[in-house]
């Protein structure tokens, strides 16, 4: 369900928005193009990223996680047809969508899981940006 609050047509809009972003945040991510990844991450001190019981806050401290997380196997795959965008404000917007994991340590065979990744867009004069990561052990959307 998108929720916007300048009706239908916007709403639409707004949805392609986020899938765009997406998409594209998600491309460089299996490119393994850390520039690029942090480049669409929120420059804020409060940038979060919570997974495995590990918080990691600020842009810079998260760009480097995922710099660690590229020397082995990482790979994204969204299941967009389940991909859902909310309007909470006109600069702010939160996602869900399932997302199959291949990922592993260096050397080590990669493992595929599965997790409901919930992110939370904000834009600036820039465009927009990554603001939360928040992976999701139940991945079904009801």
């Amino acid at each position: 369900m998108t929720v916007a609050s300048g009706g239908p047509a916007s709403a639409a809009e707004d949805e392609t928005e986020a899938r765009t972003f997406f998409t594209k945040f998600v491309a460089a991510q299996n490119a393994h193009n850390a520039d690029d990844v942090k480049a669409m991450l929120w420059n804020s001190p409060s940038m979060l990223w919570f997974s495995r019981g590990v918080e990691t806050r600020g842009r810079d401290a998260v760009a480097d996680r995922f710099r660690e997380y590229y020397e082995g196997t990482w790979h994204l795959e969204p299941d967009m047809s389940q991909f859902r965008a909310s309007v909470i404000t006109d600069d702010v917007m939160q996602i869900l969508v399932p997302v199959v994991f291949t990922r592993g340590l260096p050397g080590k065979p990669p493992q595929d899981n599965t997790f409901l990744i919930s992110q939370t867009f904000v834009r600036d004069a820039n465009g927009w940006h990554v603001a939360s990561i928040l992976p999701i052990a139940n991945t079904q959307l009801k």
